[in-house]
């Protein structure tokens, strides 16, 4: 890649990773008195439900602004996406992988999970828990759990952030680093095992396929597992216990 091209590469990388920061950001704003107001008058419900349905509505919205922008700057560098040497893999063989790439963050997950039980750290996410709570009043949030959050995460941690480092490192070094900050940006330190095998195991579908759609798939798939069956826990607790009367 010439150096013209290169730098144009790296500066649609640099506004992709700013678009994701203030997509993060944003929310600071409805702590502006007047502007949470302002919104408010538009919600529904009442006392402290009607402070997280703006919540998830303004995580909802502002995610899909991010995309949209993200894909308008990625859309004038066709060069955006030459981060490896060699074929790509087709679209069904990604696809596949992807599906496979599910189970394969499910299982890290679950290693990682007996890792920090023995490390005397308890099941259960805080921030999956907070999450999980605001879903439950706002539904619109599964659009940015399952849908944006995992597209968006892709393209930051696997694309700029990874796909920067490995231009000069090996896999072993972007995939660990990498990692490691994907897992820091959720602000759970005491799971950070967790998130940084995810991250890891992300970071190598995309390094096997050469494709970023292999990683939002299995992304998406988790975040929308994870999804089911918390909002879903009490009929499944049922249903174990009616099976095993």
């Amino acid at each position: 890649m010439s150096t013209p091209k290169k730098f144009q590469t790296q500066k649609t990388a640099f506004y992709v990773l700013l678009t994701y920061i203030l997509f993060q950001l944003s929310s600071f704003i409805l702590l502006i008195p007047p502007i949470r107001e302002f919104f408010l008058q538009f919600i529904s419900k009442d006392g402290v439900n009607a402070g997280i349905t703006l919540a998830a509505w303004w995580s909802s919205v502002t995610a899909a602004i991010a995309f949209i922008v993200c894909m308008i700057l990625m859309s004038k560098n066709k060069n955006f996406w030459n981060v490896f040497n060699g074929e790509k893999a087709s679209i069904p063989v990604s696809i596949g992988w992807g599906i496979m790439g599910f189970f394969l963050v499910y299982l890290g997950q679950t290693i990682g999970a007996y890792i920090e039980l023995a490390l005397g750290i308890e099941f259960g996410s805080e921030n999956t828990e907070t999450i999980m709570l605001v879903t439950e009043i706002a539904p619109i949030m599964i659009i940015t759990t399952v849908l944006f959050g995992p597209i968006l995460e892709e393209l930051v941690f696997r694309r700029v952030v990874f796909g920067s480092i490995i231009q000069t490192q090996n896999f072993w070094v972007a995939g660990i680093v990498s990692s490691i900050i994907f897992a820091a940006i959720h602000i759970d330190f005491t799971h950070i095992i967790l998130y940084t095998i995810s991250g890891f195991v992300f970071a190598f579908l995309y390094y096997k396929t050469k494709r970023i759609l292999t990683s939002i798939i299995s992304h998406m798939m988790l975040n929308g597992f994870v999804t089911f069956i918390q909002l879903n826990a009490d009929k499944i607790q049922q249903i174990s216990d009616q099976l095993n009367k």
